[in-house]
């Protein structure tokens, strides 16, 4: 894993290939994060995995739960056991937070699936609401590896990547926020068969991924050459940049 401690922005790398070490990117987030008594945000969601396993920590002081996606919205205002959890219908671009009032920020793979023309203002909105000194971890898939070869057959994310990037690189060059560091390694993704596959990549709630007959044929080809007795295993790379309001 790379640990890159530049605070200039012509040192921010969109990958670094050489870095191969699999991390659990929730225990790197969990070790290098000031978490104990913070106001966090949480800006996508998703399924609040993430969210539950910050919370059930018991360090935060509270966390602000956002989701755009409506379906999932609604199965997290189902959620009871999570006292310190609070779950909005809002977007990074408008995050229902006072200005200067967040320790840190998360944004787990989610940066991406903002609309571009609205990526500049979301880095706005999280420099706004962090604290002096708050932090943001932005997580990023890198655009390569096995796994993004497959997803990109009827998923081609390259562009909202690099845009996503991009925008990062103008927060830091304008002096929003500083880059404090990047990080680079690798994930590990695994799937019993072709149908687990399609119901967490495929079938997902927040995006229509209406495939036709023919690429739904071709995606599971090219997902059963790495279909092996025991599942097919992939290892995605990742970037993490950690970003911090100047005090």
């Amino acid at each position: 894993m790379l640990i890159n401690n530049a605070t200039l922005t012509e040192n921010m790398k969109i990958a670094d290939p050489t870095q191969t070490t699999i991390v659990n990117e929730v225990r790197l987030m969990l070790d290098e994060l000031p978490f104990d008594g913070a106001r966090v945000v949480e800006l996508g969601c998703g399924k609040a995995e993430k969210t539950r396993t910050l919370a059930e920590t018991g360090r935060c002081r509270e966390i602000l739960a956002l989701e755009v996606d409506t379906i999932q919205h609604a199965r997290h205002l189902e959620i009871t056991d999570l006292p310190t959890v609070r779950f909005l219908h809002a977007g990074a671009e408008a995050i229902p937070a006072d200005e200067a009032s967040v320790d840190i920020v998360i944004m787990f793979k989610s940066l991406h699936h903002v609309p571009v023309a609205l990526m500049d203002q979301a880095l706005s909105e999280i420099a706004r609401v962090l604290k002096p000194g708050g932090l943001a971890w932005i997580s990023e898939p890198v655009f390569a590896g096995e796994l993004n070869e497959i997803m990109r057959l009827f998923n081609d994310e390259e562009i909202v990547r690099e845009a996503a990037f991009a925008a990062l690189n103008k927060a830091v060059s304008d002096g929003r926020l500083t880059l404090a560091r990047q990080y680079f390694f690798q994930t590990r993704s695994h799937f019993d068969d072709f149908a687990a596959f399609a119901q967490r990549m495929i079938q997902v709630t927040h995006s229509n991924h209406s495939l036709s007959a023919e690429t739904y044929a071709a995606v599971q080809q090219r997902f059963a050459t790495h279909l092996t007795t025991e599942g097919a295993t992939f290892h995605s790379p990742q970037r993490v940049d950690l970003l911090q309001k100047p005090r």
